[in-house]
């Protein structure tokens, strides 16, 4: 029997607590989450990323989302999607893996929570652009107007933020 799996992007700028909003996320709907792929990968980098680091980024992302989704019980709360493959390489390399662009406007999201710029930033070692965080919101924000994705932006600090995601989440399902 098939059945429909919504998938929930959990996107946005550097330090804007997506790993935690996804894992609240998969409690609260009780649901498994599929981590960021290029978190655990970076970390055990000895060089410098390169562009074939992006292309085993992009694979093991659609990989491990494969593999969780199913074990999702209606919704797959998904951190971050490999649109951040896209960014990235755009900013680091000037162009995107083109295995990336073909499958980006066909490997949908039912819908997008983009996390906003209000959080304090974190520092981390893999985290690289503390400056240019209103630069990468508004990236995010054309990357998902040319995708014609649904999504939201959710803002707010604590209780508040999670609070109007699971609101933004339960107002799309009763669309």
């Amino acid at each position: 029997m098939d059945r429909h799996i919504v998938k929930i992007a959990i996107v946005g700028p550097e330090s804007t607590g997506k790993s935690a909003m996804s894992a609240y996320l998969a409690k609260h709907y009780q649901t498994v989450w599929v981590p960021e792929f290029a978190r655990g990968y970076c970390e055990a980098l000895t060089a410098e990323c390169t562009w074939q680091d992006e292309i085993n980024m992009f694979y093991g992302q659609l990989a491990l989302e494969n593999e969780l989704l199913p074990q999702a019980n209606k919704l797959l709360i998904c951190d971050t999607t490999f649109i951040t493959i896209k960014i990235w390489s755009d900013e680091m390399f000037g162009q995107a893996p083109p295995e990336v662009l073909e499958l980006l406007p066909r490997h949908k999201y039912d819908f997008y929570l983009l996390l906003n710029i209000d959080l304090p930033w974190q520092d981390d070692p893999l985290r690289n652009f503390p400056t240019k965080r209103e630069h990468f919101m508004q990236v995010w924000h054309q990357e998902l107007q040319v995708l014609k994705a649904n999504y939201v932006v959710i803002s707010g600090i604590g209780q508040p933020r999670y609070d109007a995601a699971v609101n933004a989440i339960d107002g799309f399902l009763k669309i």
